[in-house]
């Protein structure tokens, strides 16, 4: 197709953006990365330690505001 070889050298402005904004300050991405694994990358859930919690978990009152 004669479209895309005409084309293969074309960058985007946002692409250049990137590309010279990474330049600038290399540590970016391992940055990035160190909040994603802040944020959402979280250790495996172990099922016991939920039920045990669940167990030791005091009951609340049908409402809260009234004293005995």
């Amino acid at each position: 197709m004669k479209l895309s070889k005409q084309l293969t050298g074309y960058q985007s402005e946002f692409t250049k953006f990137l590309t010279e904004m990474k330049q600038k300050n290399p540590a970016l991405e391992s940055d990035q990365r160190e909040g994603r694994n802040l944020l959402w990358d979280k250790p495996p859930i172990d099922l016991d330690d939920i039920k045990r919690d669940d167990l030791a978990r005091v009951k609340q009152q049908a409402y809260v505001y009234q004293s005995k």
